[in-house]
């Protein structure tokens, strides 16, 4: 994170985390986003999903369905 990485790769980034440190690490993904950082997120969290631009669910490897928010 230090780096500024121009992409990040988090599977189930708030995993073992509780509520308050997960939101920590949400608005750090958010903000790194917003300053360029491509994330792809792996996430069993509705409401953590909900910070993305783009949601796809899988099932048994096939895509259930996507949305994608427009961004203002």
């Amino acid at each position: 994170m230090v780096a500024r990485p121009k992409l990040i790769l988090a599977d189930e980034p708030t995993g073992n985390l509780d509520s308050a440190n997960g939101e920590e690490v949400m608005q750090l993904l958010t903000e790194m986003n917003g300053e360029g950082t491509t994330v792809v997120m792996v996430t069993h969290s509705h409401s953590h999903a909900e910070y993305a631009h783009r949601i796809v669910n899988l099932l048994d490897g096939a895509l259930v369905t996507e949305s994608i928010r427009r961004i203002i």
